[in-house]
């Protein structure tokens, strides 16, 4: 009696689990799922995760494993100089001293929170920048497909 293994590519809709690791053009690690002690799991082609990544698990099947490099208009989009702004300091409520390169996690009026670095800062302003910081980089990831649903 023998078994017909069969393999199914990712398509649209499916839930998978992968490992991977992203890095920089310098080779810096930004994220990995081994920093979050689980793989990551997602529905393949609902926009959850960056486009250039959801775009290349589609056609993989389990235990595949790929190196991809996506640009920044596959991620994080490029920086925006609007996306810079300067407040005045009196309307910033920060508690301790601020210092340029802190990240600050700004509130909206939806509830929502979006990261925010601290560019600059003077007796009278503060310059934050709203753009992810991964924003402008070419990303480049190792993933492997551990599980399809």
């Amino acid at each position: 009696m023998g078994f017909e293994v069969v393999c199914m590519a990712i398509k649209k809709g499916d839930r998978v689990k992968i490992e991977y690791v992203g890095k920089l053009d310098d080779g810096t690690v930004f994220d990995s799922s081994k920093m979050h002690s689980k793989p990551l799991e997602f529905e393949v082609g609902v926009g959850k995760i960056i486009p250039g990544l959801d775009k290349a698990i589609l056609g993989m099947e389990i235990n595949e494993e790929k190196e991809i490099t996506i640009q920044p208009e596959e991620a994080y989009g490029a920086r925006d100089p609007q996306l810079i702004k300067k407040l005045p300091r009196d309307k910033v409520s920060i508690k301790g001293e601020i210092k340029e390169g802190m990240l600050l996690m700004l509130g909206l009026p939806s509830g929502q929170q979006i990261p925010a670095s601290i560019v600059k800062v003077t007796p009278n302003d503060i310059t934050i920048d709203l753009n992810h910081p991964l924003a402008g980089k070419t990303l480049h990831f190792k993933i492997k497909v551990l599980e399809v649903n």
